[in-house]
């Protein structure tokens, strides 16, 4: 069970809205070692200064959208264990599908609800302490 004090979270979304809402969302939970990129492009040069336990990253971005992102970081030896939750609006199967197959752990629908996210990263992580 980890200590949600001591996950390390990207969260990466084109909206500062999006980003703003996700970081408080898990400061609820504990969560306090947050970054934030604006694409996926930004996300990669974070993570290659930056370890993080888990990336929540939209899927529709531009530059690097969310499966570019995904892709790259799977790719990356460094990165290739790191934690992956797609952030989407809307539940295209056929996206979330090429999703898995690039090794995503798990995805949320917007809008969604601390308890939501609290959900998907337990089921990543376990009972967070």
């Amino acid at each position: 069970m980890p200590a949600a004090k001591d996950l390390k979270i990207l969260v990466v979304d084109d909206q500062r809205a999006v980003r703003a809402m996700i970081r408080s969302s898990l400061q609820g939970l504990g969560i306090n070692q947050v970054i934030e990129a604006e694409d996926g492009v930004q996300a990669l040069d974070l993570l290659s200064t930056s370890r993080r336990h888990l990336i929540i990253s939209d899927l529709n971005m531009p530059h690097l959208d969310g499966l570019g992102l995904l892709r790259a970081v799977r790719q990356n030896p460094e990165t290739a264990k790191t934690a992956f939750i797609m952030l989407t609006s809307h539940a295209d199967t056929e996206l979330v599908k090429k999703a898995v197959e690039l090794g995503v752990n798990n995805y949320i629908i917007k809008p969604f609800t601390v308890e939501s996210l609290h959900r998907k990263i337990t089921a990543v992580f376990g009972q967070l302490t």
